[in-house]
């Protein structure tokens, strides 16, 4: 017997993100397919002769960012990690096994970080040899923008190959989304680029040291709020069943 799909407030605003998502995707690619270097020539035009769709995408990017560095609210349970208030605590969970944990997820978190900069070192060294240029990377970059609610919906390569984790809500790398996505922007040399990979940097370390100071919030052994029975989020599901079939 099928479940029925249970249609909650995240799963609603994550289908909605998507849309604005694919709707920006296609936007920066009908862009890109009708006049590169217009594109290109977008990227590093000064603000003050006009605004321009990449000065558009690079405040959505920016302000993204800085939202999950200082969040107004932080709604889905995955980013709730970082805050003490969401943390419940299991009564006499092992400490052992919670550092036996988090020595395992560190190994395959770190394995996906390898595994993500040799893939994206490919595009560098196509881009160095010019193969590639800046409207091909930040085409890219849009490309993993759109993939990283494609990974939280449907299906993540990382958690099913690497990180073997149950759900985003428990995922360590969650709020990696960022880093990952402005990879390829580390190779262009001009302000739009480097701070948005730069910002992005910041997002990582922000999370893995809130990680570091405070393990036990990632554990569903050790937090109540990542058990399955306390979910109010509910965005695995089609994931599940896509992984079932």
């Amino acid at each position: 017997m099928k479940q029925r799909f249970i249609s909650t407030r995240m799963t609603k605003t994550y289908l909605i993100k998507l849309v604005i998502r694919i709707v920006t995707f296609l936007g920066v690619f009908a862009l890109y397919v009708n006049d590169k270097e217009q594109m290109m020539s977008l990227m590093t035009m000064s603000v003050w002769k006009g605004i321009s769709p990449m000065h558009v995408l690079w405040l959505m990017f920016m302000v993204m960012m800085i939202l999950h560095i200082f969040p107004l609210e932080r709604v889905t349970m995955a980013l709730k990690k970082a805050e003490p208030e969401p943390y419940q605590e299991v009564e006499g969970y092992s400490e052992i096994e919670l550092h036996r944990f988090i020595q395992q997820q560190n190994v395959r978190a770190w394995s996906v970080m390898l595994v993500w900069l040799i893939f994206n070192a490919i595009f560098g060294a196509l881009y160095l040899f010019d193969v590639l240029d800046e409207a091909d990377l930040l085409m890219l970059t849009v490309f993993y923008f759109l993939c990283d609610y494609i990974c939280i919906l449907f299906y993540c390569p990382f958690q099913h190959l690497l990180m073997k984790n149950k759900c985003c809500v428990n995922c360590r790398i969650y709020d990696w989304g960022h880093f990952m996505m402005f990879t390829p922007m580390l190779f262009i040399q001009n302000f739009f680029s480097w701070s948005l990979f730069f910002t992005s940097c910041v997002v990582l370390i922000h999370w893995e040291v809130i990680y570091a100071k405070h393990p036990e919030r990632f554990w569903s052994g050790s937090n109540k709020t990542l058990q399955c029975v306390n979910c109010q989020d509910k965005t695995c599901q089609v994931k599940r069943r896509i992984m079932k079939n």
